[in-house]
C-alpha cells in the first residue's frame, strides 16, 4: 500500500552571513585635471561584480565608484569632477555553503570620506557592509489518501484536515532598465557638462498580472551642471520623472501574492543636441535590481490519520514546518529633526537637493507586531557664502523606533521588513541650521509556521484474532471525557460513519455521559 502525496513548493534561506571590509586607496588627479583647493561633495555605490561559492565560503569580486567634487584655484577658480573605482575582493565564510548554490549578495557603504593629502593626491576611505545568504528551494511531500493496486482500500478509516498552505509559485530575480530623456526648461542655460548627479528611484508599485508583472514609480534626478558661455554660471536643476513597464513572469496569475524588493544600480547619464542641436537633452538609464518572490495559497486536505476496521494499521510520521499567509502589511510614521552645520563651516544660502534612505539596525518580534529600529540617513546639499567652497553636504542620522501592527504574531513568524522614504522635506530656518521631515513606510509579508506531524507511511497487517475475540461484537458504550467518534472507532475497529447511522447522529460532537450502541465490523 502506497502514500498519495502531494508537493508543496517552498522556499527558506538555508545559511547566510554579514561582515564588514575597510578599504583604503590613495588616488592621483589624472594630468589633465587641474590641482585640488577645496573638496564640495563626495558619494561612493559598492557594486557587486562576480559571486563564486565554494565549500562553506563565497568569494565576491566587485568596485567602490565614487565621485569627488572639489574646487580648484587655478584659471580663477572652478569646480571639477574627479570619478574612479576602488576593486576589491573578499572571502566570506558561510557555513553550509556549497559550490552549485546560487548565492545573493550586496554591499552596502556604511562610511565614505575623502581627504586631501596635497593637491594633486587623495585619500579615499571607505567601509561596506558585506552580505550573503544562500536561498533554497525545496519541496515538501504531504500525504493526501493511500493507494493499493489490486486492493480494496474501503477497509481503511481516513481523517483529513482541510488546512490552508502558501506555495512559493515564482522564484527569480530580474532587471529593469528604466530608459528616459529630459529637456531642461526653456529658462536654463544650455549644458557645458555635468558637474554632479543623483539619480535613484522613488516609490515603486508592482502588480501581478497574466504571465506579466507590472510596474510603476517614478525617478528623482538631481544635476548640477555648468552651463555654456564665458561665464561658466553653474546651475542646478531637479525634476521628477514617472515610468511604467512589464516584465515577463512565466507562470503567474492574479490573486497570487508577491513579496517584490527592488535596488536601484549604477545611473548612467548623457547629454544629447535637442532638435536644434543645442546640449540641452539629458539620458537616463537606471537598472532596478529586482527580487521576485510571487507565493499563492490553496486549500489542501491533508490525511491526518488512519485506522483499519478488517485489517490492522500502523503509520510512520514525520515532523515538518509549513507555511501559510498571516498577513501583507504596510505602515508608516513620521520622523523630524534640525540639522546643524559644523562650528565654522560657511553658512547655509539656499538648499540644493536632499536624499534620504533607511537603515535597519534591529528587528523583533513583540506583542501583536514587530519592533523596528534604525536610522534614517540624511544629506543635504546647500550653497554655502564662502567662494572657495561654493557648495556643501550636512550629513546626520536621524533615530527612529516603530511597531508594525501585526494581530496574532508570533515569535516564529518569518518576515523581513522592506523600508523606504516615502516623503522627504528640509527647509531652511537659518543661516546654520535646516528642519527635517520624512516619512518612513514599511512593508512586509509574514508567513506563519503550521507544525505538521505528516503521515509517511503505511503498513497494513492482518487482524490478531485474539485481538479481535477480546472485543464485544456489539456493546453499549458510555462516552468519557476527551473521547471523539474517531477515538472510539479506531478502539473498537468501526467506521465513524456506521457509529453515526447507528446512533442517528447528524453531528461528530459527542458529550461526556452519553451512550452510544457499538457493533464490529463495517
Amino acid at each position: 500500500m502506497e502514500m498519495l502525496k502531494k508537493n508543496i513548493h517552498m522556499d527558506r534561506i538555508r545559511c547566510e552571513a554579514v561582515t564588514q571590509i575597510t578599504l583604503e586607496d590613495d588616488k592621483n588627479i589624472p594630468d589633465n585635471k587641474p590641482d585640488v583647493s577645496s573638496i564640495n561633495l563626495e558619494k561612493a555605490q559598492a557594486v557587486i561584480e562576480e559571486i563564486r561559492p565554494g565549500t562553506d565560503t563565497v568569494d565576491l569580486k566587485g568596485t567602490l565608484y565614487f565621485a569627488v567634487l572639489y574646487y580648484t584655484a587655478e584659471n580663477d577658480g572652478g569646480l571639477e569632477l574627479l570619478e574612479g573605482g576602488i576593486p576589491f575582493e573578499e572571502r566570506v565564510v558561510l557555513r553550509g555553503a556549497m559550490p552549485t548554490d546560487t548565492v545573493e549578495a550586496d554591499a552596502e557603504v556604511e562610511d565614505f570620506s575623502v581627504e586631501i593629502i596635497n593637491t594633486r593626491k587623495l585619500s579615499i576611505r571607505s567601509l561596506l557592509t558585506l552580505g550573503v545568504s544562500v536561498e533554497e528551494l525545496y519541496d515538501e511531500e504531504v500525504p493526501i489518501g493511500v493507494y493499493s493496486e489490486g486492493e480494496k482500500t474501503d477497509s481503511l478509516e481516513y481523517r483529513k484536515k482541510p488546512t490552508r498552505l502558501a506555495e512559493i509559485a515564482i522564484c527569480k530575480n530580474d532587471i529593469f532598465r528604466i530608459r528616459d530623456e529630459v529637456t531642461l526648461p526653456a529658462n536654463y542655460p544650455n549644458i557645458s557638462r555635468i558637474l554632479w548627479s543623483t539619480v535613484w528611484p522613488g516609490d515603486v508599485e508592482f502588480k501581478v498580472m497574466s504571465e506579466k508583472l507590472a510596474l510603476q514609480g517614478e525617478v528623482q534626478l538631481f544635476l548640477l551642471y555648468e552651463g555654456e558661455g564665458e561665464e561658466r554660471s553653474v546651475r542646478s536643476y531637479e525634476t521628477t520623472i514617472p515610468f511604467a513597464g512589464m516584465l515577463d513572469c512565466h507562470g503567474c496569475k492574479e490573486g497570487m501574492l508577491p513579496d517584490i524588493r527592488y535596488e536601484a544600480g549604477q545611473a548612467e547619464l548623457a547629454v544629447r543636441p535637442d532638435l536644434d542641436g543645442e546640449e540641452r537633452n539629458v539620458a537616463i538609464e537606471l537598472p532596478l535590481d529586482i527580487r521576485i518572490r510571487i507565493y499563492e495559497e490553496e486549500n489542501t486536505d491533508i490525511l491526518s490519520d488512519i485506522y483499519g476496521v478488517t485489517k490492522e494499521v500502523e503509520t510512520q510520521t514525520r515532523h515538518a514546518d509549513l507555511n501559510r499567509v498571516r498577513t501583507c502589511v504596510t505602515g508608516k510614521t513620521k520622523v523630524t529633526d534640525h540639522i546643524r552645520i559644523p562650528n565654522g563651516s560657511a553658512g547655509i544660502l539656499q538648499i540644493l537637493h536632499s536624499e534620504a534612505k533607511v537603515c535597519q539596525e534591529q528587528q523583533s518580534v513583540v506583542e501583536n507586531g514587530i519592533l523596528l529600529k534604525g536610522s534614517v540617513q540624511i544629506r543635504v546639499m546647500y550653497i554655502t557664502g564662502d567662494d572657495q567652497n561654493p557648495y556643501a553636504c550636512a550629513d546626520a542620522q536621524i533615530p527612529y523606533q516603530y511597531t508594525l501592527e501585526i494581530p496574532g504574531i508570533q515569535p516564529g513568524d518569518a518576515g523581513k521588513v522592506n523600508a523606504k522614504v516615502e516623503q522627504l522635506q528640509v527647509t531652511m530656518l537659518d543661516g546654520e541650521e535646516m528642519d527635517v521631515k520624512a516619512v518612513l513606510c514599511f512593508s512586509t509579508m509574514v508567513f506563519e509556521k503550521v507544525p505538521e506531524e505528516l503521515i509517511s507511511q503505511v503498513t497494513v497487517k492482518e487482524l490478531d484474532s485474539a485481538k479481535m475475540s477480546s472485543l464485544p461484537g456489539m456493546v453499549i458504550y458510555t462516552v468519557k471525557p476527551g473521547d471523539s467518534l474517531w477515538s472510539i472507532g479506531r478502539r473498537y475497529y468501526v467506521p465513524v460513519e456506521k457509529i453515526r447511522d447507528l446512533n442517528a447522529l447528524n453531528q461528530d460532537e459527542i458529550r461526556p455521559g452519553q451512550k452510544l450502541l457499538l457493533t464490529r465490523g463495517q
